[in-house]
This record gives C-alpha cells, structure tokens and sequence, in this order.
C-alpha cells in the first residue's frame, strides 16, 4: 500500500505588488496554518519518507513549517516542474518516487494540485472527503490518498481519497 499526500502551499502575502509570483512569502495567517498541518500529520502519524515541494518561496516557506513540526528529519526534493504545474506535470514527478517510498508529500500550487487531487480520486474514495475536496482546497488543505501498486504505474482514478483535511476543520 501506498500513501500519497497533496499538500497545497500555506496562504501567500500580495504586500508587495513589485515582487515576483515566484518570490512571494506566506502572510501571517499562512505561517500559523502551515504549523498546524504539520502537527496534524505527526498527530495521526501520517509521515512522508519523501517530500515533492515546488521552489516557490511560499511552498519552501511552508514545507519548512510543516517540516519543523515532523519528528525526525524527512528528505525533500524542489522539482522546478512543480511550479504552475499540470495535473499531468505533477503525476509525472510522482511516477519518478522511488519504489522503496510508501509515503510520498507532494506540495504544490492551485489549479494543478486540486485538478491532480479530484481526477486521482477513484470510485471507491470516501464520500465525505470526495465532497469536502470538490466544495473547496483552500491554502494549506491537504488530501491523503492510499493506493496498491507502483508509483511509477499510478493513473487518475487509481486511487482511493480517504481525508481531506483544512486548516479551518482543525483548529
């Protein structure tokens, strides 16, 4: 079994008009909700071996605060594809894990992380999340995914939304 965790990036500041998409820090509120998801993810023992984290500074940002909040240390890759990525940009990066992880994060940008997440969600996903994911994926929402097989073999539909999770529903 496989478990795959989507996590978009904390919510940005737009203080700074002159700054780059690219460079924009979190604002306030995303420093506290980024925190919060991490200790979300150690609580119920959901812990990534390897983590997929778009080089934005707002995501770096966030995968630092989700991070300081796991116990021990969780290796981490930057993949430039992950910023303004496809639903297809990302699958592609997460076919690349290497088989030996059975906890992958991905964290990433709306709209191709919440398009991935809806079109990865099969059949047999539960209904509460399945509804929770399609009314809103707000910043710093995450939803965990179990899946059997490879991650290399993986395709939309194949795998199983067991939790949607938003910083609001937590605290």
């Amino acid at each position: 079994m496989k478990r795959l965790l989507l996590l978009r990036h904390a919510k940005s500041s737009w203080d700074d008009p002159a700054l780059a998409d690219f460079d924009r820090p979190l604002a306030p509120r995303g420093r506290k909700a980024a925190p919060l998801m991490g200790r979300e993810l150690a609580a119920r023992d959901w812990l990534p071996q390897l983590a997929l984290v778009s080089p934005a500074a707002r995501s770096r940002e966030t995968w630092e605060l989700v991070a300081a909040a796991l116990p021990g240390s969780v290796s981490a890759d930057f993949p430039d594809l992950l910023y303004d990525a496809t639903p297809e940009d990302v699958l592609s990066e997460i076919r690349r894990t290497p088989k030996a992880i059975k906890t992958l994060l991905v964290l990433g940008h709306n709209p191709g992380l919440e398009d991935l997440a809806k079109r990865l969600a099969g059949a047999n996903s539960e209904k509460k999340a399945l509804q929770q994911l399609r009314e809103k994926f707000p910043t710093a929402a995450l939803a965990r995914f179990d899946f059997d097989g490879k991650w290399e073999k993986l395709r939309f539909g194949d795998a199983r939304l067991t939790h949607c999770l938003r910083p609001r529903d937590l605290g």
